[in-house]
């Protein structure tokens, strides 16, 4: 049986939305963020060593990173479910999102996280210095790319509902993490709303809810 060892408010909780998808039996292991730094515990370095959720085990297999971990899963698991043809339009389109999640969209919105907490937590007498600093990176680089993927984003969902085409697949999966941290910092429902649409598609469904139940309590950071 999968064991799923699940960092609370992180991107684990895709992971068990994708097994709930497939219906295959797991276990959830929880693990809660240390409360002064929000970072993952010292525990999860006993099953892999950067100590990162989210990670799998499996008959003594141990699987990091949630791409590879979605990969792992759809290729000995999934019976051809959720992920479109091999040589169809919809396959390069699967394979394109489901390595943007990470490779692309979510640096973009973890660099904003880290630039926000060195301009509030900096010391009082270089807060001028670290407030100018991440608003130059934020005006010059973080804010005109996150608005470039936002519409790329926006753009390709008005192709088809799911981001590989007409049926959900492993790459919405995986873009459902980016669009829900898209949306604790932008009104999706007033400039995306196409975006909007896919998280209420992807939050409605059963296999989507059930996953939070096994989860516990889910709320990104801002």
């Amino acid at each position: 049986m999968i064991t799923v060892h699940h960092l609370e408010n992180s991107r684990s909780q895709r992971i068990l939305w994708l097994l709930e998808e497939l219906g295959l039996e797991y276990e959830v292991k929880r693990y809660e963020r240390d409360k002064t730094t929000s970072l993952a515990p010292p525990e999860l370095k006993k099953i892999h060593p950067l100590g990162k959720s989210p990670v799998i085990s499996e008959d003594g297999v141990v699987v990091a990173e949630t791409g590879a971990i979605v990969e792992y899963v759809i290729e000995k698991h999934g019976g051809g479910r959720l992920i479109p043809p091999a040589g169809t339009p919809e396959r390069l389109r699967y394979t394109y999102w489901l390595h943007a999640a990470e490779g692309t969209v979510m640096p973009l919105f973890v660099m904003t996280l880290i630039f926000n907490r060195v301009e509030t937590a900096s010391p009082w007498i270089i807060r001028p210095i670290a407030k100018g600093i991440a608003s130059q990176v934020r005006a010059a680089y973080l804010g005109p790319n996150v608005k470039a993927n936002l519409d790329y984003m926006e753009a390709e969902l008005e192709k088809s509902a799911w981001f590989a085409g007409g049926e959900l697949t492993a790459a919405d999966v995986m873009m459902s993490f980016p669009v829900e941290a898209a949306a604790v910092r932008t009104d999706l429902e007033t400039e995306y709303p196409r975006l909007r649409a896919f998280l209420e598609r992807v939050q409605a469904r059963p296999a989507y809810r059930k996953a939070l139940e096994r989860g516990g309590p889910y709320q990104l950071m801002g």
